[in-house]
């Protein structure tokens, strides 16, 4: 089947969203009844949401979420005495916007990660930035960039991230972050094990 040169075209430009639909709409018989506008506006809608999908799935791969988890799939009935008003408030990501922090305790095995992961997915849908780190993963980090002269790169990198997720997992003693990462630019969550 030969390809229409339009579709090529676009294809070239970089608009793989608009060559798709154009090519479902030469397939589908039903569509010649729109008028230009109609198909135009399927076009660019869907080359729009090819786009956002793009930059989701690549905020996602750079957050590095642990779990797979969404805001949406919280099992309000586990015992783990979780006030379902405050999580649809922190769900909304407002307290991001407002450059706040969030500590999730509670014992072992309760969803802490899971949690975070899930409020950080839902970051990720709403166009924040987003970064997961074990803290000892980003100690090493730390100290690896110190030593290679990358840490001041790394340091304004992790401030520039909206939400930080840290999980503290296994590390007992307090750990103390630079100034740079803790900053007014943006928000942490942090897991504590709480034993």
């Amino acid at each position: 089947m030969l390809t229409h040169p339009t579709y090529d075209r676009l294809l070239a430009l970089g608009l793989t969203g608009m060559a798709k639909a154009l090519e479902e709409q030469r397939r589908q018989r039903n569509v010649e009844g729109l008028s230009f506008e109609e198909r135009l506006g399927l076009l660019v809608d869907r080359e729009a949401v090819e786009r956002e999908t793009k930059r989701l799935v690549m905020r996602l791969k750079y957050a590095n979420l642990r779990q797979s988890a969404v805001v949406e799939d919280l099992d309000t009935r586990a015992a783990r005495n979780l006030d379902k008003a405050l999580f649809a408030k922190l769900a909304n990501g407002e307290w991001i916007a407002r450059r706040q922090d969030l500590l999730i305790t509670g014992k072992s095995g309760t969803g802490k990660s899971w949690l975070a992961c899930a409020l950080g997915h839902k970051a990720c849908r709403d166009d924040r930035s987003v970064l997961y780190y074990r803290v000892p993963r980003l100690l090493d980090a730390l100290t690896l960039a110190r030593g290679d002269g990358r840490y001041p790169r790394l340091l304004k990198s992790l401030a520039r991230i909206e939400l930080l997720i840290l999980d503290l997992g296994e590390v007992q003693s307090y750990v103390e972050f630079p100034q740079s990462v803790q900053g007014p630019q943006r928000a942490m969550a942090v897991e504590t094990p709480h034993n």
